[in-house]
């Protein structure tokens, strides 16, 4: 009995050997389970990620949208037509006004002064005129007056010439003892004196001879005496603007911005003092060249405004500028050198908003934005028309075909 229980007290140790060895292939076969579960997990991951994506695509797939856009308008500066110290300022910074309100005035009496010495030139002018046109209409009857007077005297001349004539013949006719030197003398004289009056006539008839041009001359100075009227009433016009231009009124409805004078400050003529921001308001956006290929004027935008997350805008594109953003910058790039690497270009397209805006948040310029321009929905092209002269020569160098 004590060797059995030996026997088995020797034998009984190798029975966890046993054991293990029997576990092992359960503790493989768990492992292979888990890891054929993590592959089906992994591909069941792979897989719905590759649905989401491509589902994705799908739905966006004619979708294009950038955040490299921004709200743009139009900004009008507002100059004076004249200069002076300002009197009055009747707006503050970021004021809503209306066309023709007045903003400021600028100190008249300098202006006022201009204004009355201009009407009195004109007056002036006017009086000049009055007084060639009262000169003309004497002319025309003062200068065939004197020509007839002339006349009339060398006619009168001649007769009394040709009595001298007469009078001397007949003395020298007669027998000296019917005269006497004293008559003979006196009758030369005479003929001297008719002869000298006939040239002097005749003179006269000469300097009153050229009758139309002395009129045309009269004309000719009320010509002159007009033109000066004009031009004084051109300064007097001028100078009544001056005037009106003291006071600065709005030339649209906005938003005051750039408020650059006070009260009492000296502005020169053109100076800034005001920039008024229109109420319209549209956005540009900056595509890349390769997301233009299918989008057209005419075409829905959805347009998201990062200062307003909840508003949602509505509008369409206006137009694509033909050209990139580097072509119209100040410094545009040169790419004829041997260091040239390609770049992605951008191309500003003008959004303008339908729909959407809220009148109490009305949008600054310069807001980010993010346009999503739908390009399955119908467009329309900006080509110029067939019969345009844009067309004209088109393949042939520019040159208008013959």
């Amino acid at each position: 009995m004590a060797d059995d229980h030996n026997e088995q007290s020797l034998s009984s140790p190798p029975a966890p050997e046993q054991n293990s060895a029997a576990d092992q292939p359960s503790a493989d076969k768990l492992q292979a389970k888990k890891s054929s579960r993590g592959k089906v997990i992994l591909s069941g991951v792979i897989g719905c990620l590759v649905v989401a994506g491509g589902l994705y695509w799908f739905m966006t797939r004619n979708e294009v949208e950038t955040d490299d856009a921004f709200t743009a308008g139009r900004s009008i500066i507002i100059a004076p037509h004249v200069g002076g110290y300002v009197t009055e300022l009747l707006v503050n910074d970021n004021q809503f006004v209306r066309k023709g309100q007045i903003l400021a005035r600028i100190d008249p009496r300098d202006w006022v002064a201009e204004k009355d010495k201009a009407a009195a030139q004109l007056a002036n002018a006017q009086a000049a005129a009055l007084a060639s046109d009262m000169m003309h209409r004497v002319a025309l009857l003062e200068f065939p007056g004197k020509l007839l007077q002339a006349q009339g005297q060398l006619a009168d001349a001649k007769a009394q010439l040709f009595r001298a004539e007469t009078d001397y013949r007949r003395q020298h006719g007669v027998e000296r003892a019917a005269t006497s030197q004293q008559d003979i003398d006196y009758a030369k004289a005479a003929l001297e004196a008719a002869q000298a009056r006939v040239m002097a006539s005749e003179g006269a008839v000469q300097m009153a001879l050229p009758v139309q041009p002395s009129i045309e001359n009269a004309a000719v100075q009320i010509s002159q005496q007009e033109a000066q009227v004009r031009a004084a009433q051109a300064s007097l016009v001028s100078a009544a603007l001056n005037v009106e231009w003291t006071v600065i009124r709005a030339p649209h409805d906005g938003w005051i911005s750039q408020r650059n004078i006070e009260q009492g400050n000296y502005v020169r003529q053109g100076q800034s003092l005001f920039a008024i921001v229109e109420p319209e308001v549209w956005v540009v956006a900056n595509y890349k060249e390769t997301q233009i290929t299918r989008m057209r004027p005419g075409q829905k935008v959805d347009i998201r405004v990062d200062a307003y997350p909840s508003l949602k805008l509505h509008g369409h594109i206006d137009s694509l500028q033909k050209g990139t953003g580097a072509t119209f910058s100040a410094f545009p790039p040169e790419n004829a050198t041997g260091n040239y690497v390609k770049i992605v270009q951008r191309v500003p397209v003008k959004i303008l908003i339908d729909d959407g805006l809220n009148p109490d948040q009305p949008l600054a310029l310069g807001l980010s934005v993010e346009p999503t321009v739908h390009v399955d929905t119908q467009g329309h092209s900006d080509a110029p028309p067939s019969d345009t002269p844009a067309s004209a020569g088109v393949g042939n160098g520019g040159q208008t075909a013959p």
